[in-house]
């Protein structure tokens, strides 16, 4: 990966430390410099740097992406954008469903059958500023929606799309991408 002019807090390189640490350290790690950062009054833009691990979001997010999370409040967030909250130790990028203050809001994965249980409003951190490098998803929350109804539906379709996927990317890999070099 090339060189970044800009500073990042990035957890990609993560893969080696095991899911139980990484869940719960990782999180606070994350959590921490975007409130951080929401609470600074210079309020630097993009704040986080993540790759993407589960498959909740196909088709707009496939795992391996890596994806930059500005810090914001739930104000600054409408329904259908992509947000990054923490539960339990837990980062969840999911779609914002609804704000339903005092209590909090509701977000749900583009293909999972339903929506998560709501969140307290102190659970958001931020929101997808951007998808880094190749973008595969839809920008339409509607049309990634359809889509992964269709992916949560039929198992064999998202085991196709996760091979097809897989493919690309080793494609990718054998031939690097001569701007980059």
């Amino acid at each position: 990966m090339p060189v970044l002019t800009k500073n990042f807090l990035t957890v990609e390189g993560t893969t080696s430390m095991p899911r139980s640490s990484w869940s719960a350290e990782g999180s606070a790690l994350v959590a921490e410099a975007l409130r951080r950062n929401a609470d600074s009054p210079h309020r630097a833009r993009p704040d986080v740097r993540l790759r993407v691990h589960g498959e909740s979001m196909l088709p707009a997010l496939w795992p391996g992406d890596v994806v930059e999370i500005a810090s914001c409040s739930l104000e600054d967030v409408r329904p259908g954008e992509i947000v990054l909250a923490v539960r339990e130790d837990r980062l969840f990028l999911h779609r914002l469903v609804s704000r339903c203050t005092p209590i909090g809001f509701r977000l749900r994965g583009d293909s999972m059958p339903a929506s998560d249980p709501p969140y307290p409003p102190e659970a958001l951190l931020g929101k997808l500023a951007r998808s880094v490098g190749e973008n595969r998803g839809f920008s339409s929350p509607v049309l990634s929606r359809a889509l992964g109804m269709l992916f949560c539906r039929f198992g064999a379709a998202r085991r196709l799309a996760l091979r097809l996927h897989g493919r690309r990317k080793a494609s990718a890999g054998a031939f690097p991408n001569l701007e980059s070099i």
